[in-house]
């Protein structure tokens, strides 16, 4: 029987890395079984809809598919898939003749209403039930940092690695 690691046995940068990767997974899983089962909206539409719901005023689909984990063609299916169920609009840019902008619809913003609060509940008992409220604020300064990170990362111009000669 191979022998199981322990967490002392793991280098502590490994393990943290870990935790955050299977956590992020089985509460995604988590809220996407939920929202399916209760709305039919799986957790990439939510995404979308949550940062649709967060701005005031349409979102150009360029920034969406800079600011989901999703990438811009996924983010253009869901949207595809969210204008089919009536749930958002698609208007051309008054700012930029060459891209749209997206924003909920009215039915849009009902349907958000209760699958926020169904993905609330899952997630309760699993994260925000488990959790105090120094927890939580540790949580955020970490992503914020790592987003920070990724954000300068993604502004500086891509290096490719060189090629070993053969």
């Amino acid at each position: 029987m191979p022998k199981k690691l322990s967490q002392a046995e793991m280098p502590a940068a490994d393990h943290a890395f870990y935790g955050l990767v299977w956590a992020g997974t089985v509460m995604t899983e988590h809220v996407d079984r939920a929202l399916v089962r209760a709305h039919d909206l799986p957790v990439s539409w939510f995404e979308v809809m949550l940062w649709l719901a967060s701005s005031p005023e349409p979102v150009p689909a360029s920034v969406l598919g800079n600011s989901t984990m999703l990438s811009r063609s996924q983010v253009s299916r869901v949207v595809d898939a969210l204008q089919g169920r009536g749930l958002v609009d698609r208007t051309p840019s008054a700012r930029d003749a060459r891209s749209v902008e997206v924003s909920l619809t009215t039915e849009g913003r009902r349907v958000f209403e209760q699958a926020d609060a169904t993905r609330r509940e899952a997630l309760a008992p699993v994260f925000t039930d488990l959790l105090d409220e120094r927890d939580i604020e540790a949580l955020g300064t970490v992503w914020r940092k790592l987003k920070a990170q990724k954000d300068k990362l993604g502004q500086e111009p891509a290096t490719r690695p060189a090629r070993p000669r053969r």
